[in-house]
């Protein structure tokens, strides 16, 4: 496992392959805003490809709004950005499924630890299978996401599939101020709720 606390601290902690290169971090995300930051620390120290996976988005419409954000990050512009953009097909059935008998809970409760392992896990799953040395997500960035829980799944989940995970919580250091910050710069929509109907319709 690694930790942010180690990898935030600068240039010096970046960790090469055999072959010279900068390890490959497949990067969870769950929208441009929270992205813009932590691409920002990740990027130096990373050949990093970013997973939009988000199956728990609803209606499809505001999917496809938060998806096409991305394009708007410099560092994933197509002609002169350093990052790739990887789509994962959009399940709401297995979303759906994954929660079901969390209906009634709030945020941040086991409503949104299923919701976390599910998107970590196919996260786990295509770094093993596409050849990535790290994984991690931006949902810590999140001042309503539980970094503890994030990190306890994803360490578990590097077991499982045999790719480390990138510990980390980037709200910290002002980490979510500057995710703002960033979102003016840019031009960012951001959303109101996290993305599944139900704890929009209880907000």
């Amino acid at each position: 496992m690694l930790d942010s606390s180690d990898v935030l601290g600068g240039e010096q902690l970046v960790r090469f392959s055999p072959s010279g290169e900068k390890l490959r971090l497949l990067l969870h995300c769950c929208c441009a805003p929270c992205a813009s930051h932590v691409l920002e620390q990740l990027v130096p120290l990373y050949r990093v490809t970013v997973l939009f996976y988000n199956p728990n988005i609803e209606p499809r419409e505001e999917y496809d709004r938060r998806a096409a954000e991305f394009s708007k990050l410099p560092m994933l512009d197509e002609n002169t950005g350093s990052v790739d953009l990887l789509w994962s097909y959009y399940d709401t059935e297995r979303f759906t499924a994954a929660v079901a008998g969390f209906e009634d809970q709030t945020e941040g409760g086991e409503r949104c630890r299923a919701c976390f392992k599910l998107r970590l896990a196919r996260t786990a799953e295509l770094a093993r299978d596409m050849g990535f040395d790290v994984f991690a997500t931006t949902l810590s960035v999140s001042p309503h996401k539980d970094a503890v829980a994030l990190n306890e799944i994803g360490c578990t989940l590097a077991g499982e599939y045999g790719v480390e995970f990138l510990s980390a919580d980037f709200k910290k250091r002002d980490g979510y101020k500057r995710s703002i910050e960033l979102s003016k710069q840019y031009g960012l929509y951001r959303q109101n709720y996290c993305g599944c109907e139900e704890l929009r319709v209880k907000s």
